[in-house]
């Protein structure tokens, strides 16, 4: 399932894709049919990747959207731009929380605004999805502007065990029929 927008092919992730990105962009591009944009693989993948990731990919047999996201594919350069993703399946309390970004060549244009509301829009197709969530560093920038663009309300500081302070960001599916 391909999700279009106006400028944008969001195209599911499988775990082979992201293995071969691993392993170089040219992998990726055999794998995924479609070439990676300059810094992608540096967009996914730092050095402190952690090992329970590549075992986790390793032992998935399907694609799930939920699991492994989107790549952002540009519809008129036919190059994977960034990746929109989930982290993971909507919880007990029916909330998803969403990821975005885009390689530093494609920012400020609109793609990564594009990406989040098709995402948001998605997860809210899924009878189970009540709120859709997002993280931001703690303070005004792209990521933030983008949310308030996709009629995210911002609600507060959190404390994240791996990140520290950051800003939650929340759209409720009442909210999301209003704003389409």
């Amino acid at each position: 399932m391909k999700l279009k927008t106006k400028n944008l092919d969001l195209v599911p992730h499988s775990p082979l894709h992201m293995l071969a990105l691993i392993y170089g962009t040219e992998q990726y591009k055999q794998a995924f049919g479609i070439p990676a944009a300059e810094g992608l693989r540096d967009f996914f993948f730092s050095p402190d990747m952690s090992a329970d990731y590549v075992v986790s990919l390793r032992a998935a047999t399907t694609t799930d959207v939920w699991t492994h996201g989107f790549a952002i594919v540009h519809a008129v350069d036919r190059f994977v731009i960034g990746a929109a993703s989930f982290k993971g399946t909507p919880d007990a309390d029916n909330r998803v929380e969403i990821a975005y970004g885009v390689v530093p060549n494609y920012c400020g244009q609109g793609y990564a605004t594009e990406a989040a509301q098709a995402l948001t829009d998605f997860a809210f197709a899924d009878e189970r999805v009540q709120i859709v969530l997002a993280h931001t560093s703690p303070e005004s920038n792209a990521s933030t502007k983008v949310l308030a663009k996709c009629g995210y309300k911002f609600v507060g500081e959190v404390v994240d065990p791996v990140d520290g302070l950051i800003w939650r960001w929340e759209k409720c599916r009442s909210d999301n029929r209003k704003s389409q």
